[in-house]
């Protein structure tokens, strides 16, 4: 492709060009009478907004299974994906899952008895002997 080698650009680049300009119909002679704005949007049309239509997890629910033995997220997901067509992928649920913990409040919460440690202490003090 000359022309591609004239506008200093890659042959696949310059392929893809002509791809687009075949699917709208534009031949040299229409572009000699367009201006590049017009060009451009002929033959670049803006993407489409994608929807989504997912069905997306009860991450809650996801969060308080990881917590049990031998639970992986990959596991969690194989059973959400199993019969559901509208599944995240699982890359996707990892990175939304990860997304929705991020925004948990770390929190240790521990009921203490003035004394109980104390006491435990005593005791096994007096097994020792």
């Amino acid at each position: 492709m000359r022309w591609a080698r004239a506008l200093k650009i890659s042959k696949s680049a310059a392929a893809k060009y002509a791809s687009f300009a075949r699917a709208a119909t534009v031949d040299w002679a229409v572009a000699q009478t367009l201006t590049d704005e017009e060009l451009e949007a002929r033959l670049c049309r803006p993407a489409l907004p994608r929807s989504n239509h997912q069905l997306a997890p009860d991450f809650a629910l996801v969060h308080q299974e990881l917590k049990r033995a031998g639970v992986t997220l990959q596991l969690l997901w194989e059973e959400y994906a199993k019969d559901n067509t509208l599944a995240y992928k699982y890359t996707s649920f990892c990175i939304k899952y990860r997304q929705w913990a991020c925004g948990l409040r770390r929190s240790m919460r521990q009921t203490h008895c003035w004394g109980e440690a104390v006491c435990r202490l005593r005791r096994s003090d007096r097994t020792d002997h």
